[in-house]
């Protein structure tokens, strides 16, 4: 659940932190108090908001934090995936803004944003003010299907992903091959031609590298000489004084008296250990200046060979590697041109047994969808019944596609009648946005006994409901939160003498200036902010007393559902 939310320098915030507990958590305030900064916030922290237009012009940074507490194994998975701590069951989210630029953490750790919103999908649900349009759009419609059946459809969905992604390919290389025939002669000369290119080179692996070797040699041998001979006029090499000889001499020198200490010994050892490898390297090097020697002739032969390398690379690849794998590679087309009919054959071969595997799998993914699909329409009938829909009728309609895409074969739509009389029609034909908004929180009342979410967050559930819907409505919020830590803004008392825990937004002066502060309200302050929120600027005895008996009816309610 979220533990608790902390932020600073947000629009009229400037620093806030407050803690939540389980059940249901109620915020209330006065239009304009600053709610919505409260769920941007989170948005924020949860990598799908940005801070844009929140952030005060006087603000060096600004910075959103949240603290959840978890047992959902998905999210250990996830964190374990990208070796994240994960101490005392704490997931810390922290996302901070300075100088346009904004970085977000988890436990400490900097972490791209994108794996943020997929730790978030794990964590909490938020049902934002116009969610509920999602309904609207037949497409998303499946996924809610998928999801409440997604224990037993997940495996076969990613199977037929995975078959679609086959399909599509084996199909394009079938339809390009097809399309492509008339060209086959041309294409085969070509090729020829390359292949005669690549193997009249006879080419070596490392031959690149030894050539622009010898080249630099060549190239700078003059260079290389005069350098070489100053050296070995230093060291000794040409036979006659230099390095060698001296410390010839100071050996002989020292080993005069060596016997006198052990460690003169020791010296004289070392002394005639460098004559050794200074006389070796004086060797060595006599050797390779008798062998540079500069001939015109092999220096073009060698300027030619390496012309001819790199052009080759500039068309076949980048090393003599690639060269050689490129060849191979034409070679195998050629031999695929050679005998094409044959081929193509294997390509529809290809193509009918994957349209066939994706076909089966769609088919079987569809009938499970069927049978989930009645169990779902029936719950979510019940639950608009539970929200004063009293006449509804719910089915889930199916129609199938020509072709199976990577979600299977299905199109499906939810179908309504509010009404005794009236046909089925598609949701998003009838309802009004209040209808919309009870019929989301029907559909988030049924999938919260399908998922691992331990949060939900509803902005502004109330839209376009009053009365006895209204209450219907907060009983229904009351029995998620049997199960759900609930984060909840309303404007309806109902709702909010529902809460476990009920907080107020408002707006106070400060040092000259407007800011938002968010707190927890006691059982008598809650009573007084529903007696405002019913009875608006003047708050009188009677409308007290009934702000009163409203917490009074939902204490009893909640026990009686708990015992």
């Amino acid at each position: 659940m979220l533990a608790s939310l902390h932020v600073k320098n947000m629009a009229l915030i400037r620093e806030a932190e407050v803690e939540f507990g389980p059940g249901l958590n109620i915020m209330t305030g006065e239009t304009g108090a600053g709610k919505s900064i409260v769920i941007g916030a989170v948005n924020i922290a949860l990598g799908t908001g940005n801070f844009r237009d929140y952030v005060p012009e006087d603000a060096d940074y600004a910075l959103v934090e949240l603290i959840f507490t978890s047992e959902n194994p998905h999210v250990y998975e996830l964190l374990k995936e990208q070796e994240l701590p994960y101490e005392d069951g704490e997931i810390i989210l922290t996302r901070r803004y300075k100088g346009g630029r904004s970085t977000s953490k988890i436990n400490g750790e900097t972490v791209p944003v994108s794996f943020v919103r997929e730790l978030a999908s794990e964590l909490i649900d938020i049902h934002g003010q116009h969610e509920h349009q999602s309904l609207l759009y037949a497409k998303n419609h499946l996924s809610i299907l998928d999801s409440f059946a997604r224990k037993e459809t997940a495996p076969l969905l990613s199977t037929c992903r995975k078959q679609h992604r086959s399909y599509q390919k084996a199909k394009q290389e079938w339809e390009q091959a097809a399309s492509s025939s008339q060209d086959r002669a041309k294409e085969l000369d070509f090729l020829q031609y390359e292949i005669q290119e690549i193997q009249s080179a006879a080419l070596r692996p490392g031959e690149d590298e030894e050539l622009e070797t010898s080249y630099r040699v060549m190239v700078n041998g003059q260079k290389i000489m005069e350098a070489l001979s100053e050296t070995g006029n230093l060291t000794g090499a040409g036979g006659y004084g230099g390095a060698e000889d001296e410390i010839g001499r100071a050996a002989r020198a020292l080993s005069a008296v060596r016997g006198y200490d052990e460690t003169l010994g020791q010296l004289g050892s070392t002394l005639e250990d460098i004559e050794s490898l200074v006389g070796e390297f004086n060797r060595g090097l006599s050797e390779y200046m008798d062998n540079l020697v500069y001939d015109a002739e092999a220096l073009r032969e060698i300027e030619e060979r390496l012309d001819l390398i790199n052009r080759l690379k500039a068309k076949y690849g980048n090393s003599i590697e690639e060269i050689q794998n490129a060849c191979r590679e034409k070679e195998a087309r050629v031999e695929i041109l050679m005998n094409y009919e044959e081929y193509l054959a294997g390509l529809r071969l290809t193509l009918d047994q994957s349209s066939q595997s994706l076909r089966a799998t769609a088919k079987e993914l569809s009938e499970l969808r069927k049978k989930y699909a009645l169990v779902l329409a029936e719950k979510i009938r019940n639950a608009l019944i539970d929200l004063n829909f009293l006449d509804v009728q719910f089915e889930i309609a199916f129609e199938e596609l020509a072709e199976p895409g990577e979600d299977g074969m299905d199109e499906i739509c939810f179908l309504i009648s509010m009404n005794p009389g009236l046909p089925l029609r598609p949701l998003g034909s009838v309802a009004s946005g209040g209808e919309l908004s009870r019929i989301m929180l029907a559909i988030k009342a049924v999938m919260a006994d399908k998922d691992n979410i331990e949060t939900l967050i509803f902005d502004e559930i109330d839209t376009g409901i009053s009365g006895r819907t209204a209450q219907k409505v907060s009983e229904k919020m009351a029995l998620i939160a049997g199960n759900h830590q609930i984060l909840c803004i309303t404007h309806l008392a109902q709702i909010a003498a529902m809460a476990d825990r009920h907080y107020i937004i408002e707006k106070k002066p400060a040092d000259s200036k407007t800011v938002t502060n968010i707190g927890l309200l006691t059982e008598e302050e809650s009573v007084k902010e529903l007696a405002r929120i019913l009875g608006g600027a003047k708050i009188t005895d009677a409308v007290l007393e009934n702000a009163r008996e409203m917490r009074e009816l939902a204490a009893r309610m909640k026990a009686e559902r708990n015992a």
